[in-house]
């Protein structure tokens, strides 16, 4: 008896030892075809390819690590929804080969680091270190998701600013009797940036057969930018009604522009009351306080001081 539950126990060994090994083989070809897709989907063909640097490099390795944690990041998901994550990817062109699994597994890992650290400053006895082993985690967690949100609200403004140039370009080629697609595959490859890699992805979606309206809804998904929205709102109003293109593009430039300076005149009027209360409640309080200590100081460091009587 003892000889067949031996028997037993060695058989469930070798088929877990299977199942792992098949298990770590199924992960590995997952991975590999979602990148194969994303290179196939995704890549901006205009662009060439740069030599990734350093701190790159050491980015997505750590990323690659957060990828074990995935599942235990979309379980806990405080305010990183996984449709609010997909958005914010989108706007920001999912940086560093980012995927909703590996974001929401950095947020853990990066949440378990700050518990190590601060577990090592407990033990080094630091100095407000028992604050510090509850904060760093949290800083952790959420360092990532603000760090997300701040990367897609800079590549959808750098779309803003970059566009009314972009359309101006592509105006004048349609005045010249160049075709909407052929003027985009033309000048695409002169723009870097958000609105390059935009365009460059409409057109190979125009190019593998989906439908124009559709591929125009593909970009208002992907970006939340007025400008653009309203650029790709009027072309598909346009080409509804039959409005030569050439003529929506110019009309559009002119409007962002506006838009761009009316942008600026409230910038610049929400300005002076930040500065009014910066004055008020920082500078005037530390000049008070400088000149006040210094009159303290010569009271009693000089021959004034009030103390010499009782010696």
């Amino acid at each position: 008896m003892d000889g067949f539950i031996l028997i037993c126990v060695i058989m469930s060994l070798f088929l877990l030892t299977i199942g792992l090994k098949s298990f770590y083989h199924y992960a590995v070809n997952k991975h590999e075809l979602k990148e194969h897709l994303q290179e196939e989907i995704f890549t901006n063909r205009f662009r060439i390819k740069k030599r990734k640097s350093s701190r790159e490099k050491l980015l997505e390795k750590t990323f690659y690590y957060a990828d074990d944690f995935s599942v235990i990041g979309n379980r806990i998901n405080f305010f990183s929804e996984a449709e609010d994550v997909e958005r914010w990817l989108m706007q920001a062109s999912y940086p560093y080969g980012l995927t909703v699994e590996r974001f929401q597994g950095l947020k853990i890992f990066l949440l378990l680091v700050g518990f190590v650290f601060g577990f090592f400053l407990i033990i080094m006895h630091f100095p407000f270190s028992q604050i510090l082993i509850i904060l760093l985690p949290l800083f952790g967690y959420f360092s990532v998701i603000f760090w997300l949100k701040n990367k897609a609200q800079k590549r959808q403004d750098e779309l803003g600013l970059v566009l009314p140039d972009f359309m101006d370009t592509v105006s004048v080629t349609l005045q010249a009797g160049v075709g909407l697609d052929q003027a985009l595959r033309d000048i695409v490859p002169y723009f870097d940036g958000p609105v390059g890699e935009e365009f460059s992805r409409f057109i190979h979606e125009i190019e593998i057969g989906v439908p124009r309206e559709k591929a125009y809804r593909r970009l208002l998904d992907r970006n939340d930018n007025e400008a653009f929205q309203a650029l790709i709102k009027s072309l598909i109003k346009g080409s509804r009604l039959g409005v030569p293109v050439a003529t929506t593009f110019k009309i559009q430039a002119n409007e962002i522009r506006s838009m761009k300076k009316e942008k600026i005149k409230e910038q610049a009027a929400k300005a002076s009351p930040k500065i009014t209360l910066i004055t008020t409640f920082i500078v005037m309080p530390t000049v008070m306080l400088l000149i006040g200590g210094l009159v303290v100081l010569n009271m009693f460091a000089g021959d004034n001081n009030p103390f010499n009587m009782f010696k």
